[in-house]
């Protein structure tokens, strides 16, 4: 179950963070505190049903992050410093989409500068991130199942002539 429910959280991810890389007008303040309250809403539900072991909701952390990203401040140096020591689960590419991305709604938004942007990427040079922007909602996680030893030793099992298994021997 709780494999399942990683795996399925990790799809929400992808597919939520792949639509806020790829549509401009997901890319809002307001947009930003609606996807926080929402993965709240599922971590809540994860805590509910003592899933919180499962790991699925560490697979809902570029998603957070990313709802960060569109809610904090987007002016000072000390701003993006804050913005790259907080988005360590989103690669360069994808943060600085997001800030192209970026789409004030109201009056009290700004757009986000160029400068902004370019200190960014001089803050986050020197990560070894994966070339890819969009993730892979595809990508299956292994299954795992545990092992559980039988209390019956092998030298007790009779195994019937009927299987035609004479080629087996006991040691």
């Amino acid at each position: 179950v709780q494999q399942v429910f990683k795996q399925l959280f990790y799809m929400i991810n992808a597919v939520a963070l792949n639509n806020l890389l790829l549509r401009k007008d997901v890319c809002s303040w307001s947009t930003g505190m609606q996807l926080r309250f929402n993965i709240s809403q599922l971590e809540e539900w994860l805590r509910g049903k003592n899933l919180q072991q499962s790991g699925a909701a560490q697979m809902l952390e570029p998603l957070i992050q990313a709802a960060q990203l569109l809610q904090l401040k987007k002016k000072t140096s000390e701003d993006a410093e804050a913005i790259c020591s907080l988005c360590t689960s989103l690669t360069t590419q994808q943060i600085v989409k997001i800030l192209n991305l970026y789409t004030p709604v109201n009056e009290f938004e700004e757009r986000v500068t160029v400068a902004f942007i370019r200190d960014i990427q001089t803050h986050l040079q020197e990560r070894n991130d994966p070339p890819q922007l969009l993730l892979d909602f595809k990508h299956v996680f292994p299954v795992l199942f545990p092992f559980n030893p039988s209390s019956i030793t092998m030298d007790s099992i009779h195994l019937p002539a009927a299987l035609n298994l004479e080629f087996l021997n006991k040691v």
